[in-house]
């Protein structure tokens, strides 16, 4: 994928440079799609080369892009070769474009874009996830929403890469709002329990399932071991007011200083923390532990993988906090904001006012539920549009507007395209002819659905949703412009059925990320 062009370009590449194919892949990149011009599907930075060779010499890139571009010749697959600033561009055959792009999104489905020789010889890993963790004594709040959201989005990632995830929920529910909720809970266990309450009801309806619940009161024996371990390798000390800390500077730092046992000798975070990695790693024998919690609890886990470092455990280095930043101003009509309920209460009351005033809208079978698929989808891209450990500004008002780039723009595309296959049926699926997809538009939305993989590929190395949030976009922005101009009505049959072809794919790749950032895509609204 990037429908193997990029190794394509690679093994020329590699003939002229002497390299092996599979260490310029990833210095062939996109290139960005422009509204003004027609530009080249795909670039090769001179200077990622340079970097590659360890030449420290640094020559004028521009010179080296020339000579390179003179070495290379087109071919069946590249139909034009030019160089830009420091880089080498390639130009796809056209009608082999279009025809390998729609063929691989048709035959791929779900899988399109991770089939991609940018992910290839890629381990297959075992990965913890450890996200949304509320205290089950107490409503579920909605500072546990971006954390249940966030976490959510990364373990599909991980899951469609064709990692093994564990999605963990650690419950909050030490020292006496446990004891309150009385000895049926202890009886009946978790998983019971919260099948039972709304909480679980609150993450079917966020489309969000966990393979593990566990909590803080599962290690308060387990965390006696881990102070007697401290203790044997002389690393715990005692305070005079008779509480056991871990100095981690080794100097007195008072930065540096952990606690992990109160004076009336009750464990803290920290070892409850510690004790869990413990039982996790014994457990799942996991390669990489990624906890998802807001910046405020950055120190605590540095303070926590250190501990494990210098307890002997090396596989501290597989744990990985993904912080992130807060939400302000969340306020519903009857105030602030506390529970997930109040808002999701909200997102349905409004959306169902949206829809009821769109003159656009279809008579629908069940409003409620798209109401709440469309709302939670305003919901999670006004979210997942800047840096997770930016603070933002909430903003009822700009998370619904059904124009731009939002939640509501996305799901408005994706039905809106349904409804284009559901009127014209799907027998034109057989074949197409790809003369009829060269107008400009066709090929910029041919150009963006190629550059799917690349997208997956960033985000799968830091993290950060928003890549596929702008990508989505672009691509729903792009097929809105088409949709103005390359009529299926009236075209005779063949441009007809190209364009379907093309709507279709564009369709699919629009459901597959949605599904991926948690979103369900909507056919009607």
């Amino acid at each position: 994928m990037a429908c193997g062009f990029r190794r394509s370009i690679a093994c020329q590449l590699s003939r002229v440079l002497d390299l092996p194919p599979e260490n310029l892949i990833k210095s062939i990149s996109a290139v960005p799609i422009s509204r003004k011009e027609e530009v080249a599907d795909f670039q090769l930075s001179v200077d990622s080369l340079l970097e590659n060779n360890n030449d420290h010499s640094r020559p004028d890139t521009q010179v080296q892009a020339r000579k390179l571009a003179e070495k290379l010749k087109c071919d069946s697959v590249v139909s034009e070769i030019s160089t830009g600033q420091g880089t080498v561009n390639f130009k796809i055959n056209r009608e082999l474009l279009t025809k390998t792009v729609l063929q691989q999104v048709i035959k791929d489905g779900s899988k399109y874009g991770l089939k991609s020789e940018l992910f290839s010889g890629l381990p297959q890993k075992k990965i913890v996830v450890e996200f949304s963790s509320p205290n089950i004594a107490k409503k579920f709040h909605v500072g546990h929403l971006r954390s249940t959201i966030i976490g959510n989005f990364i373990a599909n990632l991980k899951e469609a890469l064709g990692h093994q995830v564990t999605r963990i929920n650690y419950l909050g529910d030490w020292g006496m709002q446990f004891g309150l909720l009385g000895t049926g809970f202890q009886l009946f266990g978790y998983e019971e329990k919260l099948q039972s309450s709304p909480l679980q009801h609150l993450f079917e309806r966020l489309g969000v399932h966990f393979d593990e619940y566990s909590g803080e009161s599962f290690y308060r024996e387990k965390s006696q071991e881990v102070l007697k371990l401290l203790d044997s390798k002389g690393l715990l000390q005692k305070t005079i007011k008779g509480t056991a800390i871990v100095d981690l500077s080794g100097n007195g730092d008072p930065s540096s200083i952990c606690t992990l046992m109160r004076s009336d000798g009750t464990s803290l975070y920290a070892t409850r923390d510690l004790a869990a990695a413990i039982d996790r790693m014994d457990k799942y024998n996991f390669d990489t532990m990624i906890y998802v919690t807001d910046k405020g609890q950055k120190k605590h886990f540095q303070q926590v993988f250190q501990m494990l470092q210098i307890m002997g455990y090396d596989w501290a280095e597989r744990c990985q906090h993904v912080p992130f930043g807060v939400v302000q101003g969340m306020k519903t009509r009857k105030g602030d904001v506390t529970f997930l309920e109040d808002v999701l209460n909200e997102i349905r009351l409004r959306m169902l006012q949206n829809m009821a005033s769109l003159k656009t809208t279809k008579v629908l079978e069940n409003p409620q539920e798209t109401a709440e698929r469309v709302g939670l989808a305003a919901l999670i891209i006004q979210d997942f549009k800047g840096l997770l450990l930016s603070d933002y500004q909430f903003s009822w008002d700009r998370v619904f507007q059904s124009r731009g780039d939002t939640g509501v723009f996305l799901q408005y595309t994706h039905a809106r395209l349904h409804s284009l296959e559901e009127t014209f049926g799907c027998g034109y699926l057989n074949d197409f002819n790809t003369a009829c997809l060269q107008e400009p538009q066709s090929v910029s939305i041919l150009q963006h659905l190629l550059r799917f993989d690349e997208v997956l590929y960033r985000s799968s190395q830091d993290l950060q949703p928003r890549h596929i949030v702008r990508y989505l976009l672009t691509l729903s922005h792009l097929a809105g412009m088409a949709h103005k101009t390359l009529y299926v009505k009236d075209s005779p049959p063949e441009v007809a059925g190209a364009r379907l072809h093309l709507f279709r794919a564009v369709r699919s790749v629009l459901a597959n990320g949605m599904k991926l950032l948690g979103i369900t895509p909507v056919c009607r609204m």
